[in-house]
């Protein structure tokens, strides 16, 4: 699980109640996705959610987000989550995706942008190539 990656001792200040609420959507969108439970990761979403992918064009909407982002993966794909870093309705998380046969999987990095609400209002992944 990501547990260790999203435990902080840091506190946020009541302007960033915002961003931790969106942290936690961001955390449960990753559980969610893994689990293969695409209605709960699309109640994360705001209906005009956008999620841009390397390699496929940017999609719009929650059933767009979810599906993409399943298809994208594969259905036992996973995510290990290594650093998480929140700022301004804003939401950093890098790790691995581990595939089904649990290699060491492809490094990304996911900008995560929260809406005012809270909910997750776009997705931008990079995956690391070697040089």
């Amino acid at each position: 699980m990501h547990t260790d990656a999203w435990t902080s001792t840091d506190p946020y200040t009541v302007g960033d109640l915002v961003t931790a609420a969106g942290t936690d959507h961001v955390r449960l969108v990753y559980d969610y996705l893994d689990a293969g439970d695409l209605d709960a990761c699309a109640s994360l979403l705001r209906d005009d959610v956008e999620l841009d992918l390397p390699g496929a064009p940017a999609v719009h909407g929650r059933t767009a987000f979810v599906h993409t982002h399943h298809d994208h993966l594969g259905s036992r794909a996973r995510h290990e989550i290594d650093q998480v870093v929140a700022h301004a309705r804003t939401v950093v998380a890098a790790g691995r995706r581990i595939d089904a046969g649990g290699d060491a999987g492809v490094r990304f990095v996911d900008f995560f942008r929260i809406a005012a609400d809270g909910m997750v209002e776009s997705c931008t992944r990079y995956y690391h190539v070697e040089p």
